[in-house]
């Protein structure tokens, strides 16, 4: 590794020394899954479960990504496994759950971070790009969430839910495939954490706003030019600030809590602009001519 990766604070070296509220042995004995481990918010989360004592799965569709992962904590003396799911695919979940009873035997803590998008405006996608978001991130979460809730009451243990999802208050130009999925996801859980609840199954949502991740990649140079401007405290979160927040809706400091949506955005709700691709001409505000 170059000295400049190690000063990325999403290289896994950064994440596995980044400091922490929690104690090292909270999840000792426990076993969390966490999709989208390769990369990412789920990367760090994954991370985090590991140094905080659990045994962790992480899956997702890059096998070699999830396998450096896994790599990387078993090193470090945690006990991680990579199990390569299309979580679009019912079959692949179940399999996916088998795996984790057959390695484990146990399943306490599910975050389901899979998902992807692309910017472009709504007025020109095409339904095979919609439909492929909406079958991601709305469907593949789907999937992951009613297969932990049966794994859990057909084991007669409790579990907890966390999603992925993202800030919905105001919309977010440019992806709103992404912020249509993530919605229905957030009203699933809203609905399904009454349903489950005589179950001991918690619900809960996540909802990052602009993130630090390669993720941001995807968007186009304009757009990531503004960025600073997506929230009142003019800077992105970090990995490491959603991946603590999984945990403290996960842990029992979020034993009273189901069927709500934990912002994390640095405010970005309430004031900032976020366009993911690109400000429109519409929206420019020009400096006024001098007297």
């Amino acid at each position: 590794m170059s000295p400049t990766d190690a000063l990325d604070p999403n290289a896994p070296e950064a994440l596995w020394s980044a400091d922490t509220v929690y104690r090292s042995d909270l999840f000792a004995g426990k076993v969390a899954m966490v999709s989208g481990g390769g990369s990412g918010i789920g990367r760090a989360t994954a991370l985090l479960f590991a140094r905080l004592g659990a045994r962790v799965a992480i899956c997702g569709r890059t096998a070699d990504k999830l396998e450096r992962v896994a790599a990387f904590a078993r090193e470090r003396g945690a006990t991680m496994i990579a199990v390569p799911t299309n979580v679009r695919e019912p079959e692949q979940v179940d399999a996916l759950f088998k795996r984790i009873h057959d390695e484990f035997g146990r399943l306490d803590y599910t975050v389901n971070n899979a998902g992807g998008q692309f910017p472009q405006s709504a007025i020109d996608y095409a339904p095979k790009g919609w439909n492929a978001v909406i079958n991601n991130n709305l469907n593949g979460t789907w999937y992951m969430m009613q297969r932990a809730a049966q794994y859990w009451r057909d084991t007669g243990t409790p579990g907890s839910i966390c999603n992925i999802a993202v800030v919905i208050e105001r919309g977010m130009p440019g992806v709103a495939h992404t912020v249509a999925a993530r919605a229905g996801i957030i009203g699933a859980t809203r609905t399904v954490a009454v349903e489950w609840a005589p179950l001991n199954i918690r619900v809960n949502c996540v909802a990052p706003g602009l993130t630090a991740t390669e993720g941001l990649d995807v968007y186009p140079p304009e757009a990531r030019k503004e960025f600073p401007r997506a929230n009142p405290m003019k800077r992105p979160g970090t990995a490491m600030e959603i991946a603590e927040a999984c945990v403290y809706l996960s842990a029992s400091s979020g034993s009273f809590i189901t069927g709500e949506v934990l912002t994390v955005d640095g405010g970005g709700k309430l004031w900032g602009e976020l366009w993911t691709a690109g400000r429109p001409d519409y929206f420019r505000i020009e400096d006024s001519p001098s007297p």
